[in-house]
């Protein structure tokens, strides 16, 4: 199943990430992704883990070609200048010339004009063929719209958090105004289970059971489902061969116009992730190492 993103690019709707997952097991999980038929692979520089992403297509044996690529630049490299040597950073970790997708990972809300400046940088590298995309992650609409105001290629994609307890309706309604993906990290609400109350869980919410147990399906399945039949792309993580098989496993069955407004209704409003206006450089600097 594919999206295609504003600019005509084609993408794989349903993706493979590798947040928080050590480079000692990227490798394996990347090319057991590839093995399993997901064909979007998305990392960032501040993953330390670009290298085995590499590699693990590499080895895969898939042509670089069918490989839809995804990264984020940090916000320690934003500016004009270090955006364009971020970029290089990156390829060359990743071991390639063109990056079919590259956002900026955060806003800078107390340094905006080096957001704005390592976004004009990416438009120059879509310009010259060096990505095929370029869009933005955790852009909240008031930041979006000033994004919009001071630059000129509208983002291709918007990565954020979107899971059922907490699925940001006004987010997604501002990306949809502008032609934006909204691309869903922590789709199956992952990070609530590690971040916050473990005793109430998106994998053992009773009304995504209940649907799961309707359809033969395991709850995040119904998930992952869930973000696609309403437009969104979603990339789930795991280092596990069975859940990464089964996480793809979603193409064969059908939400009800019902079961997705149950699924909607779950939504807490509690962020699970960092608040994208609280990310300042002085509390998530991050070195990101040469190629």
């Amino acid at each position: 199943m594919n999206v295609t993103l504003n600019n005509g690019v084609v993408m794989p709707a349903l993706g493979f990430g590798v947040f928080q997952t050590p480079p000692e097991q990227t490798v394996a999980s990347v090319v057991e992704a590839l093995r399993v038929g997901y064909r979007l692979i998305d990392t960032a520089a501040s993953y330390f883990n670009e290298r085995e992403v590499g590699e693990g297509i590499r080895q895969s044996g898939i042509d670089r070609s069918e490989v839809f690529i995804e990264t984020k630049l940090w916000i320690s490299d934003y500016g004009y200048d270090e955006a364009l040597h971020s970029f290089d950073k990156s390829a060359g970790k990743l071991g390639v010339e063109q990056i079919d997708l590259l956002l900026l990972h955060q806003p800078l809300p107390t340094d905006f004009d080096k957001t704005i400046g390592a976004y004009k940088a990416l438009e120059t590298l879509l310009a010259d063929g060096r990505v095929r995309a370029i869009g933005v992650s955790n852009f909240m609409p008031d930041v979006l719209a000033d994004l919009l105001a001071q630059t000129s290629v509208v983002p291709a994609v918007n990565q954020v958090e979107v899971h059922p307890y907490f699925s940001q309706p006004d987010v997604l309604a501002a990306n949809a105004e502008h032609g934006i993906l909204a691309q869903a990290w922590s789709p199956m609400g992952g990070i609530t289970s590690y971040r916050g109350d473990s005793s109430r869980s998106t994998f053992n919410d009773p009304v995504i059971g209940q649907i799961a147990q309707a359809h033969g399906k395991t709850p995040a399945q119904v998930m992952l489902r869930w973000h696609l039949q309403e437009g969104r792309s979603a990339i789930p993580k795991s280092v596990n061969p069975e859940r990464i098989a089964s996480n793809f496993d979603v193409f064969g069955f059908e939400l009800s116009t019902d079961e997705l407004a149950q699924i909607d209704g779950l939504d807490t409003g509690v962020r699970g992730g960092p608040e994208p206006a609280a990310v300042t450089l002085e509390a998530f600097h991050r070195d990101i190492p040469e190629a």
